[in-house]
């Protein structure tokens, strides 16, 4: 499409079993906004560690990774192991697609929607990305109530009013797993809309929560700076990822080495 760049055909990343399709930002624009363009909708997740934990885990989250139409490297840790494979990636999180996404999707002519959150950070963000992207068309706003079940009839009642509007690309700001099963299920009945999760991304637009220093992004440590702010509640979730972490980079090549064999902990199905 004339101002975005072609996908990549290079081959994709596999790290736990779950394959990564898309290895920049300027893919994801390209192959997201020409698939709408065709009328066919999307399912986007941005995998992380913490993400490939609650595969191992979660039987249903697996499956709605194993169905997802996009997924892009969320973390450091993941675009080193996907190198360690020869497959150049770009850390991709629901923090930096938003802002491109919204930028294509006002080029494009494409309505998008906001879900999740909260309804006062939701209209302060689209405030804010209406000014910088003045043909940015937002037809939908919505914040779920606490407690919010993402496959009940409320939720799919919650994508009647997506649909109606118009909405060919909805943000879903719900955290994990609640967004990818949102998305996951959606999509079947909503196939012409492109659902992605974003996590925190409308509340740091909204100045509701505040996003790691730009030192932090770059050097890929923004878990040092959240773990940091919030040690408590984050404590063990990180170390379950940085448990799984030394398990996929160095036990299970070591257990392939002495064995002679393929050797996965990773359960598919």
């Amino acid at each position: 499409m004339d101002g975005f760049p072609s996908p990549d055909t290079r081959s994709p990343a596999v790290i736990d079993g779950q394959t990564i399709h898309i290895a920049t930002i300027g893919e994801l624009i390209a192959a997201t906004v020409t698939r709408l363009n065709r009328g066919l909708g999307f399912t986007l997740f941005t995998l992380n560690m913490d993400h490939l934990v609650k595969r191992r885990i979660d039987a249903s989250f697996r499956a709605a990774y194993a169905r997802a139409t996009f997924v892009t490297a969320d973390g450091a840790p993941l675009v080193w192991l996907a190198r360690r494979q020869g497959v150049e990636m770009e850390r991709t999180t629901g923090a930096d697609l938003l802002q491109p996404l919204c930028a294509a999707a006002a080029e494009a002519g494409l309505p998008v929607a906001f879900f999740g959150s909260r309804t006062q950070s939701l209209e302060t963000a689209a405030i804010a990305l209406r000014r910088k992207y003045p043909r940015l068309e937002i037809s939908h706003i919505e914040a779920p109530p606490q407690g919010f079940d993402p496959l009940s009839r409320d939720a799919y009642g919650a994508a009647q009013r997506i649909a109606r509007s118009g909405a060919r690309i909805c943000f879903v700001a719900l955290g994990a797993p609640k967004q990818e099963f949102f998305a996951d299920r959606m999509l079947r009945d909503f196939p012409q809309i492109g659902f992605l999760g974003v996590g925190a991304a409308l509340d740091f637009v909204s100045g509701d929560q505040k996003r790691a220093p730009l030192f932090f992004q770059k050097n890929g440590i923004e878990w040092a700076w959240r773990l940091g702010a919030n040690p408590i509640r984050l404590a063990a979730r990180y170390f379950r990822c940085a448990t799984l972490l030394a398990d996929i980079a160095f036990f299970q090549p070591l257990q392939r080495k002495i064995l002679g064999a393929p050797v996965s902990t990773s359960i598919e199905g």
